[in-house]
């Protein structure tokens, strides 16, 4: 959730509905494949591989589709949003959908800003510079994907938002030294928001022998109906914990390292710090 959402190769039954639909429409209109195609500025190739489920349908294919076969129904245009989650690994995509409606959120990063609070310029270098590479297409849809979950931010009721950085997230530059400035300008900006707290986790912090976050990254979560669940990225692989002992276990991690970071006026001290040597 932090970094890479990811982009399933296979299609799913959404974008198979759409496709089936895109052919039924296409035919009824006498067009071939070949004339769609010159309409929509697209190959043949391409409207063939969107019917035989053999390609995705792209969110700019959708705007097309209801432009020339819409038929004023708004179907494809409604089907933007289900699309780009189906494109999404299975838990993240859960994940996402529950993202939007918990009350509370608790996140701790360690190589990169959390997701959540990414610029379009962080996250477009972030997704567009990871491996295996991604396509221009694939990378505009994950970061379109990426800046609508910031919703979240004044969705009502607000949910409480902590964020907690390790430091080295914050000195590794990402993109360029303007992206990285814009970046951490951002954070700045996030929390003056009544319901926004960020703290940041010293490069000195394990001096003393302890370090509550060397195992990596969390994020807590309370629900709607006030359960706790726990949400672990490992490379492309991701865990949906919602055992009450283990978020319990994890949510005595979190308060630890939360402990162990700089107080709020020291972390904004810092991060305008290292966006001052940024100009």
């Amino acid at each position: 959730m932090t970094g890479s959402e990811g982009v399933r190769s296979t299609v799913g039954p959404t974008a198979r509905m759409i496709a089936e639909m895109a052919r039924k429409l296409r035919l009824k209109k006498g067009w071939t494949q070949e004339q769609l195609g010159d309409a929509m500025g697209y190959s043949a190739q391409a409207v063939s591989g969107m019917e035989r489920y053999t390609q995705a349908v792209s969110d700019q294919m959708l705007q097309k589709l209801e432009e020339h076969l819409g038929e004023g129904m708004g179907f494809f245009a409604a089907a933007r949003v289900p699309v780009r989650l189906e494109k999404l690994p299975k838990q993240f995509k859960d994940w996402s959908l529950a993202e939007q409606k918990v009350l509370s959120l608790l996140l701790y990063t360690t190589t990169v800003v959390h997701g959540l609070f990414q610029t379009e310029d962080y996250a477009r270098a972030v997704i567009g510079g990871g491996y295996p590479p991604l396509t221009q297409q694939q990378v505009n849809e994950l970061v379109e994907i990426r800046m609508e979950r910031k919703a979240l931010f004044d969705r009502k009721p607000l949910p409480h938002i902590e964020l907690i950085l390790d430091e080295a997230v914050l000195r590794r530059t990402i993109g360029s030294a303007e992206t990285m400035r814009q970046q951490l300008l951002f954070l700045l900006e996030a929390v003056k928001r009544d319901n926004v707290t960020i703290q940041v986790l010293p490069l000195d912090c394990g001096l003393s022998g302890k370090h509550a976050g060397v195992d990596g990254g969390l994020t807590l979560a309370e629900t709607p109906d006030h359960d706790h669940v726990v949400y672990v990225e490992i490379q492309e692989e991701s865990v949906l914990v919602s055992d009450p002992g283990k978020a319990s276990m994890y949510a005595q991690r979190y308060a630890k390292i939360r402990s162990q970071a700089l107080d709020t006026r020291a972390s904004l001290g810092l991060i305008e710090q290292l966006a001052g040597e940024h100009q």
